[in-house]
């Protein structure tokens, strides 16, 4: 009984460790492919674009009822008129502190805008992060992930204040679904 009675192994270990290490790689190559083709897939869902106008601010101080306000923190509301790519307005408010007028200080605020951007009618929320200090500032304002509505919805962006000579202006870069 020493013959195999016509069964041979159907592959010996070493080549059926190379066929396995060739499906995997072939599984592997397409899972990139799928991640390369859904990432793809998703930018050409993205619509990338940029607005400029210029905005009116009207800002006043702002309590909080039953809330003591804090010694070298101020509160104020926030009212805006925005013209150009995007036509709306904006209610918000900004809480600052430090040294404005000798120029170091800093603050945050929440504003939601309501309006068209480019046509696109709906609102969305921006949120502001500022500080001056020895002449420099850094200013970020981004809009809040989340916020846009109606035709503003999934609006992701960075938002720029310029103030030249007392006319406030801004640049917008931004991406929206398509």
């Amino acid at each position: 009984m020493g013959e195999r009675m016509g069964i041979e192994p159907l592959l010996e270990p070493r080549d059926a460790a190379l066929l396995w290490l060739r499906g995997i790689t072939a599984v592997a190559l397409c899972l990139m492919l799928f991640v390369v083709a859904a990432t793809a897939s998703e930018k050409d869902m993205v619509m990338k674009d940029h607005a400029t106008g210029t905005f009116e601010v009207k800002m006043a101080s702002e309590t909080v009822a039953g809330k003591t306000p804090v010694t070298g923190v101020s509160q104020m509301s926030i009212d805006k008129t925005f013209h150009g790519d995007l036509e709306g307005t904006s209610r918000g408010s900004m809480i600052s502190a430090g040294d404005p007028k000798a120029g170091e200080a800093g603050y945050v605020a929440l504003e939601m805008v309501t309006g068209t951007l480019k046509g696109r009618a709906g609102s969305f929320a921006l949120m502001h992060k500022a500080t001056m200090s020895g002449g420099g500032r850094a200013m970020d304002i981004t809009v809040v992930p989340g916020s846009g509505t109606d035709a503003l919805k999934g609006l992701a962006g960075t938002f720029v204040i310029r103030i030249d000579n007392g006319q406030h202006s801004y640049d917008f870069d931004y991406t929206l679904p398509k």
